[in-house]
């Protein structure tokens, strides 16, 4: 097990025993994490298990009760996802954040529109900003003959990709995916993991959410397993495999001991079974000898 990459580098973003309390419940206790650049981490867990919360205190959203976040080898306080954006930490959730009757430039841009000319509050420049959204979705594959159409047109794994160039365009060190293949189809799923595997060659720091080991696995350089708010640890992807990794997601040692519970239980069912079956034979021996008897 390991916690880093070879090379020496500090880690663009590292967590340290981070522990996040909602008054009496403890969402994350002691969570350790580092993300280094052209590196994807998945971040794996069943539901519950603190990925959201997780997320959104590394986003600023949320503050830690504890612990230390470090961005670049330097400790840091996020108060704010702006916070969060202003060192290179973007978070594309899950509902993408999008107004599907906008048009995809509108959502590229939106909350970064730009004007033409000096002034700041200048005539968005729409033309430019078409020929700026259909070159980034067109560096990861995927051609928009019309930037203007609604966002709502494309696919679930477009979108995605429309949230993830915005991101990287805006300039984003740290790409946060929350959950981005959960709800698409197979085809979809592959478009979003090969630009996850793209932003890794450009050496950005991906984080990726997910409970779906059979996505993280293809993309992953690392695994973090989350359970009821620890982690188990952080492995490479030679030292672990696909099935280690689920096992351990789905908390191995409960399974196995659900499984010894059941084991039990069919051969408790199995010797009440046949004590009832000795119990009818003996009570039908029984009645004949009392007709016999009769007789």
């Amino acid at each position: 097990m390991t916690d880093r990459i070879d090379g020496g580098a500090a880690p663009l973003v590292e967590l340290r025993d981070i522990v996040k309390r909602f008054g009496s419940v403890i969402a994350l206790n002691g969570v350790t994490m580092k993300v280094h650049a052209g590196e994807v981490m998945c971040l794996l867990g069943d539901n519950g298990a603190g990925k959201s919360t997780l997320i959104k205190t590394l986003s600023g959203v949320h503050q830690p009760t504890s612990g230390q976040i470090l961005i670049d080898g330097e400790p840091v306080a996020m108060n704010s996802p702006r916070d969060a954006l202003d060192r290179g930490i973007a978070t594309v959730y899950q509902d993408l954040a999008m107004i599907p009757l906008m048009s995809i430039t509108r959502n590229f841009f939106m909350g970064r529109e730009f004007g033409r000319g000096r002034s700041a509050l200048g005539r968005f420049d729409i033309g430019g900003a078409n020929r700026i959204a259909r070159e980034e979705m067109g560096k990861i594959g995927i051609d928009v003959r019309d930037p203007t159409q609604a966002v709502g047109t494309l696919s679930g794994g477009e979108r995605q990709c429309v949230a993830i160039a915005r991101a990287v365009y805006f300039g984003a060190r740290v790409l946060i995916l929350d959950e981005p293949t959960s709800a698409l189809g197979v085809k979809q799923a592959s478009v979003v993991l090969r630009y996850v595997a793209q932003a890794r060659s450009r050496g950005l720091g991906v984080i990726f959410i997910t409970h779906n080991v059979h996505h993280a696995y293809p993309v992953g350089d690392a695994f973090t397993i989350l359970n009821r708010g620890r982690t188990y640890g952080t492995f490479r992807k030679e030292e672990v495999s696909r099935e280690e990794v689920l096992n351990m997601m789905a908390g191995g040692k409960e399974l196995d001991e659900l499984s010894a519970e059941l084991e039990e239980f069919s051969r408790a069912d199995a010797v009440a079974g046949a004590g009832d079956a000795e119990h009818t034979i003996a009570e039908g021996l029984h009645r004949e000898a009392e007709a016999l008897h009769k007789h």
